[in-house]
């Protein structure tokens, strides 16, 4: 009789932190200001994120050694180019679509993601994210009732 193993999904666990934040500004003057404020050191990574063949993500990143924590920094919200065949009468124009990381969250701006090993500070950054100027509000989510939590592995 020949053993079948199975890989359950949950094999891979992820933990991270998620954070919320709302605001109007780009996403290069959003990593300015919480390189700012938090003093911490958000670069653009070379390479966007890639979550399909028409859509890429651009991330910022810090790796902070002190803290021994893993920040990234995105928008949600992405414009991807429609590739689908058009017949109307502008169908020589590309067409452009938003297309969302966390599907559940359709009105958040940009998400920080934190890969740590103690959860126990986030109040202590909320409050020091309220502080800069531009963000709206700040606030942390759930991440194990998330369903789009797969396009946050990377």
């Amino acid at each position: 009789m020949v053993a079948i193993h199975k890989i359950s999904t949950d094999f891979y666990e992820d933990s991270f932190d998620l954070i919320a934040l709302h605001s109007s500004l780009e996403d290069y003057a959003m990593a300015y200001a919480l390189n700012l404020c938090l003093k911490s050191n958000f670069r653009r990574r070379r390479k966007d994120l890639d979550l399909s063949a028409h859509v890429a993500v651009p991330i910022f990143e810090w790796q902070d050694d002190f803290n021994d924590r893993y920040w990234t920094f995105f928008p949600n919200n992405t414009i991807r180019e429609d590739t689908s065949l058009r017949t109307d009468l502008f169908r020589d124009e590309p067409a452009y679509s938003t297309f969302t990381v966390v599907s559940e969250y359709r009105d958040v701006d940009y998400f920080i993601k934190i890969e740590q090993d103690d959860h126990d500070n986030t109040e202590e950054l909320l409050k020091m994210l309220l502080a800069v100027p531009r963000i709206v509000t700040a606030y942390h989510i759930d991440t194990d009732k998330l369903k789009s939590k797969n396009n946050l592995i990377y």
